[in-house]
């Protein structure tokens, strides 16, 4: 796929990025690359490929899950103007 300048102004307008007419063809270069890159990437042969999540084999160990610290909700809740239950009263903001 061959790109022109006319394409990267159309792109620098949908990315709404400004590209100086100077640097145009540096980025025209550089796109060219990319696709080049992704043409041979999708000439690779990936039949019998399991999907991975992960280039590595790996499982991330985990700890038990344990509680650390003590209830503190109580004191949480003492510390507010006024609450009810488990919950802060707050002033109404919307009617």
């Amino acid at each position: 796929m061959a790109l022109t300048d006319k394409d990267i102004k159309k792109l620098s307008h949908l990315a709404k990025i400004n590209i100086d007419s100077k640097d145009e063809e540096i980025v025209l270069s550089k796109l060219e690359g990319i696709i080049k890159l992704i043409d041979s990437m999708q000439k690779v042969n990936t039949d019998n490929i399991d999907p991975m999540s992960h280039a590595l084999d790996i499982t991330q160990p985990l700890r038990e899950d344990v509680v650390t610290e003590k209830n503190q909700k109580n004191d949480f809740l003492k510390l507010g103007p006024e609450s009810n239950e488990d919950y802060f009263i707050v002033p109404r903001v919307v009617e």
